[in-house]
């Protein structure tokens, strides 16, 4: 049985690509040396999925008559690494006796020997090509086939890189190659999660930022690293809803871009490189994309479908509706063309080069390579308690905050919630806990009042903007009380606000 730990890439291709893909210099050139098979491969659970919750996954695979037992573990949230035992048996079926040893030796009691079953199979013809580099050898393959349940069958085709030998940065080389010249996107998810979502139906549903699991005395460097890792899965999990149009996936890919911009804030200290500014700079643009989308969805559902509710005799605000939906949909079509660009193709595999083999991982500096050094735990304490003091004091001069200072202090409260979401195992246990779902029910208390004062403004100018000069006397008085009712409101939220904020300030830290 072979062990060694599995390092690779996966771009996902859409099926009218692959004519463009044997174009490539790069793979007509190793056309002649290429090795063509086809595989079947079973994926072996109980039927409550326990492998798949333990981040193990137990596969058959049938190539002509041998058959090949491999055993995967992942590490984390890791991008490229997993852990992989693989052996030659005898049949079909898994042989556990072969699994002593690796990550499935803790579960092999007689009761999980009886609820093991087959979920899910893949059918592939895999054509595979072997590329060498600068001293490194990389194997490409080309999956294309299917992945099928009992009962729904998914389309399959995508170019796994693997490094078999040599500096990681060749695969992210190899990968941007193929992302600039076909519609190739990076792809996390492996074939046997692919799998287990035909399984279980929530193929394409929205996906919220996975908790992650830090240890005190991990390094800051390697804190940093499984964070972004985090959110880089929380962006490409949700491409499948935005590409559906669905709200609450443009509203988590937007966060996921927004977390990734609080962890490079948060942990400045270890990132001066431009690496990092390119990054944030690219990131900002995805959010931008984003955003308008995200604000008229908002809209619609904050104050166009109430006031329909309320005024139904209203013939104008219909019209208006219908204006602003217009312009929602202009937003998704652009959402839509900046997901298939090639920007943000190169953006996520930049992004995933940046944090497996970018430059700040090895600083020349001195005092920046000590502070990436340093327990995550000791770090994260100082950077709750620095968000927290900032917070605290504004709240002292709230009342003459205007409009652009407020959405300042929103910013910040949502760094310390994304801070707090990100080091919350460092401090653990009954007290700590306690204090914890306390001090995130206080600051989330202000977050929503801070995101009503903003969403305010906001609604003042997407409506602002729907009124042009030669609009009916109806339409500008739908217009008006769509935003006339906002002073009110705004008054009773800056009171509700300053009493959220003097709230939180009693809050006990959970880190202290």
């Amino acid at each position: 049985m072979t062990s060694p730990l599995e390092v690779e890439l996966k771009l996902a291709l859409p099926l009218s690509a692959l004519g463009q893909l044997r174009k490539l210099a790069l793979i007509r050139e190793l056309g002649a040396s290429a090795k063509r098979t086809a595989q079947v491969s079973i994926y072996f659970d109980t039927d409550k999925h326990k492998l798949r919750r333990h981040g193990v996954a137990l596969r058959v695979r049938r190539i002509g008559a041998r058959y090949i037992q491999t055993i995967k573990a992942t590490h984390n949230s890791n991008i490229l690494v997993r852990d992989e035992w693989e052996s030659e048996i005898a049949g079909g079926e898994p042989d556990l006796e072969q699994a002593r040893r690796t990550a499935l030796d803790r579960f092999l009691t007689g009761k999980f020997r009886r609820k093991l079953k087959p979920q899910f199979e893949t059918r592939v013809r895999r054509t595979v090509f072997l590329i060498e580099r600068d001293g490194a050898v990389i194997e490409l393959a080309l999956d294309v086939g299917t992945i099928e349940t009992r009962t729904e069958s998914m389309r399959l085709c995508e170019v796994e890189i693997e490094l078999k030998r040599g500096d990681k940065a060749h695969l992210f080389d190899v990968a941007r190659l193929i992302a600039r010249a076909l519609p190739a996107q990076l792809a996390l998810t492996s074939k046997s999660e692919r799998g287990y979502l035909l399984c279980d139906g929530t193929q394409g549903m929205p996906a919220k930022f996975a908790a992650i699991t830090l240890t005190s005395d991990v390094p800051t460097r390697e804190g940093f690293r499984e964070i972004g890792r985090a959110c880089l899965w929380q962006i490409v999990g949700n491409e499948p809803a935005v590409l559906k149009d669905d709200a609450e996936g443009i509203r988590q890919m937007r966060l996921g871009s927004s977390k990734v911009r609080t962890a490079i804030s948060l942990l400045s200290a270890i990132l001066p490189d431009p690496q990092t500014e390119k990054i944030e700079t690219e990131l900002e643009w995805l959010a931008s994309e984003l955003g308008s989308a995200r604000e008229l969805e908002a809209l619609m559902a904050r104050a166009l479908m109430p006031v329909r509710r309320r005024r139904p005799g209203w013939d104008d605000t219909p019209k208006l509706s219908r204006q602003i939906a217009g312009r929602r949909a202009a937003a998704l079509d652009r959402v839509r063309d900046a997901i298939a660009s090639q920007r943000y193709r190169l953006l996520k595999i930049d992004i995933a080069a940046w944090l497996e083999a970018g430059a700040w991982a090895a600083p020349q500096d001195v005092l920046v390579r000590d502070c990436g050094e340093l327990p995550i735990k000791i770090f994260a304490a100082e950077q709750l308690s620095a968000r927290g003091r900032k917070i605290r004091k504004r709240a002292k001069s709230f009342a003459a905050l205007g409009p652009r200072r407020r959405h300042k202090l929103r910013v910040l409260a949502k760094e310390l919630h994304d801070a707090t979401d990100f080091f919350a195992t460092l401090f653990s246990g009954t007290r700590a806990d306690k204090r914890r779902k306390k001090f995130l029910a206080a600051l989330a208390t202000v977050q929503a009042c801070l995101g009503d004062l903003d969403g305010i403004a906001v609604d003042e100018n997407a409506i602002g903007a729907s009124r042009r000069p030669r609009r009916s006397a109806g339409k500008m008085f739908a217009a008006g009380a769509l935003s006339g009712r906002k002073p009110v409101s705004a008054a009773a939220l800056l009171a509700t606000t300053q009493e959220a904020l003097d709230r939180f300030g009693k809050a006990k830290p959970f880190w202290g």
